[in-house]
């Protein structure tokens, strides 16, 4: 039953989210042909305009420093979790302690993966 609700739940929010999106760009098309115009035309008309590349390093690195800061800080209030239940906990409840070791050692290898990635892109562009 509550598999049932559940699954209805989410396609119905789905459906939502979808029919809102249309309905949004629908009414907002001819407002953004006219700002990519001027963007445009603004464009060609300042060829001396420089980019600020020091603000965007100062904003990716703040960006970066601050997602792994939580990702960090997320990893640890789990793993101490998993590891107290581990500890204290029956034989069932370490059986599935156990089961949920895999998904969170792929989240960790994913999320650090991603952000090695990132900094050693931004390393080589820089």
């Amino acid at each position: 039953m509550i598999k049932k609700l559940t699954f209805a739940f989410i396609i119905i929010t789905i459906l939502g989210l979808l029919l809102s999106n249309s309905c949004v760009r629908a009414i907002s098309i001819s407002n953004t042909l006219g700002g990519a115009d001027d963007f445009v035309n603004s464009g060609k008309t300042n060829q001396n305009n420089t980019f600020n590349t020091t603000a965007l390093n100062n904003a990716s690195d703040l960006v970066y420093n601050t997602l792994l800061i939580l990702g960090t800080c997320i990893a640890v209030i789990i793993a101490t979790v998993l590891g107290i239940q581990f500890m204290t906990g029956s034989i069932e409840q370490k059986v599935k302690v156990k089961e949920s070791l895999i998904p969170f050692i792929i989240g960790c290898a994913v999320i650090f993966g991603a952000f090695g990635i990132w900094k050693l892109v931004i390393t080589i562009l820089r």
